[in-house]
């Protein structure tokens, strides 16, 4: 089995599912902006990112599995019940990399006091925080 691909042979794994309007300009930005490796390019489209997978595909109504649900990106990005967060070690360096390469950050990064955020969103609206844990270590 191909190790970058989320498929164990025991035990568990989490990965993220992204609903989304463009596979391909969500893969894009996540490859070329976050430096996500492509494992399987689409339908659904398998990516590798730090130590998880992004499973990212377009919505759809219900199914068998699934009878009452219909899977959608968000309709409002400023409305949001989940967000991925991405911890670094140092929060400045991220932020200019990924600004280099086309993030639009909604701040820059702001000291909270135990830690430094900000956040991103995707192509779709999807919301990422970008974070270091500063004096949370410290209590």
């Amino acid at each position: 089995m191909n190790e970058d691909f989320p498929a164990p042979e025991e035990g568990m794994l989490l990965t993220v599912l992204l609903i989304v309007e463009d596979i391909d300009r969500s893969r894009t930005f996540y490859r070329d902006v976050l430096g996500a490796t492509v494992v399987r390019e689409r339908d659904p489209c398998v990516m590798r990112f730090l130590n998880s997978w992004l499973i990212i595909n377009v919505g759809g109504g219900p199914t068998e599995d699934k009878p009452e649900v219909t899977m959608a990106p968000p309709r409002d990005p400023n409305l949001t019940a989940s967000a991925l967060n991405i911890r670094v070690a140092d929060i400045h360096a991220v932020y200019g990399e990924w600004r280099r390469r086309g993030a639009d950050f909604l701040t820059p990064p702001i000291d909270r006091g135990v830690e430094i955020r900000c956040y991103i969103r995707d192509p779709d609206g999807h919301l990422i925080e970008v974070g270091q844990t500063t004096g949370l270590l410290e209590s």
